[in-house]
């Protein structure tokens, strides 16, 4: 029998949650998406908190709901080939092909580059990321109490800073919004829908998922019922908090054009409108917790990485791992913020679709009893449609294709054209699924 969880406990996890997903890289996205908005930017905003808030907690809820024990378990219900794939592009995905070195990134952004000129060579970028990643390897490699006390007295203090630093600039805005820039001038709400992939919380869920379930059935409860009870209140709490940030640095964002003028990323951002209210000191403050607090992210990421794939493939030990994984990140991070977003896009505009479709289809897990054919029929037909989505993004010309797609697919136009195709492809799978299983049970009768 389940035990009683405390109402303090509950707040204790929504909390957690939200710190997991609310990273330093995350405070980059808003700022940027309220520049380009402007006075669309509510609506934009909307778009933003379904994919990068909405998304990343009903991925904790679908891994809860599924039982399974991880990542790769969840995934292979689909194929066990898909389980090992999906399980390793995510892994890379929010390890060292983006999160971990976006980390380093956004850390040379807003504490380091502001005290150079424009003009300055990349050096200081290549000596930054070298210190940065040869710390968060030798944490990641002998995890000590500091890691841990970093995170739980520096963490909440650039909490605290951010905080004052949204609240001023909601009070005490910059000056009005301006009129929206390139595609915010139509669909900003599925511009803000997509621009939510950027933050790869949707993804990180599902290894955040591990965290969270462990940690309540370490307080002895066994209930599938009650877990997914407490696992919703908690992320409502994290919901509520990620939502109340996200849209007040967006409205700084939108506020902000008209005094520090468009900039080209949001930490950018973050630390002009920090120099603006508090001078240059609250730019220092801000870049030196931002820093700890990537560092903490980065070898949390590190070492989650390290320990999966060392796990996958156990002939290559977890130190060699942590070392690959650190080096690598490291020669990432030094094409610089702007190139390191632009290159992600394309692949998340690819992924996202696959992890969506992959999550509702867990919670209809039991209405088409589990069947392969339907999850296999989805998620084909969404990676076919999504695989084109990721190719336009990234410049490639497949006119031919599209073209085709935005005539024939509904919400083809921003994006969402996958998702009339995954319905077909899931009630195709469950026609032939049916028709296996009735042509199994005759060859036995027979």
């Amino acid at each position: 029998m389940s035990k009683t969880v405390p109402t303090s406990f509950i707040i204790v996890i929504g909390m957690m949650l939200f710190a997991l997903f609310f990273g330093a890289g995350n405070l980059i996205f808003p700022p940027m998406l309220g520049q380009l908005a402007g006075e669309h930017v509510w609506v934009a905003n909307a778009g933003f908190l379904v994919t990068g808030v909405g998304l990343p907690l009903l991925a904790i809820l679908a891994f809860a709901y599924s039982g399974e024990r991880d990542l790769q378990a969840m995934a292979s219900r689909v194929h066990p080939a898909f389980g090992i794939g999906f399980s390793v592009i995510l892994y890379l995905a929010i390890g060292p092909f983006f999160a971990i070195p976006r980390a380093g990134t956004v850390s040379y952004e807003i504490g380091i580059k502001p005290f150079f000129s424009e003009s300055t060579s990349h050096w200081p970028l290549l000596i930054f990321t070298v210190l940065f990643y040869t710390v968060a390897c030798l944490l990641s490699l002998n995890p000590t109490k500091i890691v841990d006390v970093v995170g739980k007295v520096l963490t909440p203090i650039k909490i605290t800073f951010i905080g004052l630093l949204i609240v001023v600039a909601v009070l005490h805005p910059i000056g009005s919004f301006q009129n929206p820039l390139k595609t915010y001038q139509s669909n900003a709400f599925f511009n803000g829908f997509q621009e939510g992939y950027m933050t790869l919380d949707a993804l990180g869920a599902f290894v955040f998922g591990i965290i969270i379930i462990a940690a309540i059935k370490e307080k002895g409860v066994t209930s599938k019922r009650q877990l997914l009870l407490i696992c919703t209140k908690a992320s409502l709490i994290a919901a509520a908090l990620l939502a109340i940030t996200y849209t007040a640095l967006a409205f700084m964002g939108a506020s902000s054009v008209s005094e520090i003028g468009q900039l080209a990323n949001g930490a950018e951002i973050l630390s002009a409108v920090s120099d603006h209210y508090f001078g240059e000191y609250g730019a220092i403050l801000l870049g030196l917790m931002i820093t700890v607090a990537c560092m903490t992210t980065s070898v949390g990421l590190i070492t989650a990485c390290a320990s999966f794939f060392s796990t996958l493939v156990p002939k290559i030990s977890y130190v060699k791992w942590t070392i690959g994984l650190s080096v690598f990140s490291a020669l990432v991070a030094n094409i610089g913020l702007n190139q390191l977003l632009a290159v992600s896009k394309p692949v998340l505009m690819t992924l996202y679709p696959l992890a969506i479709c992959l999550i509702f289809l867990t919670f209809l897990h039991p209405l088409f009893k589990g069947k392969p054919a339907v999850y296999q029929g989805a998620l084909w037909m969404t990676f076919l449609i999504s695989l084109f989505d990721g190719l336009k993004t990234a410049g490639i010309n497949v006119s031919a294709v599209t073209d085709v797609f935005d005539v024939v697919l509904p919400f083809a136009s921003v994006s969402l054209g996958w998702v009339v195709p995954a319905i077909i492809g899931g009630v195709i799978g469950a026609v032939v699924g049916k028709k296996t299983a009735e042509t199994h049970s005759s060859s036995r009768v027979a």
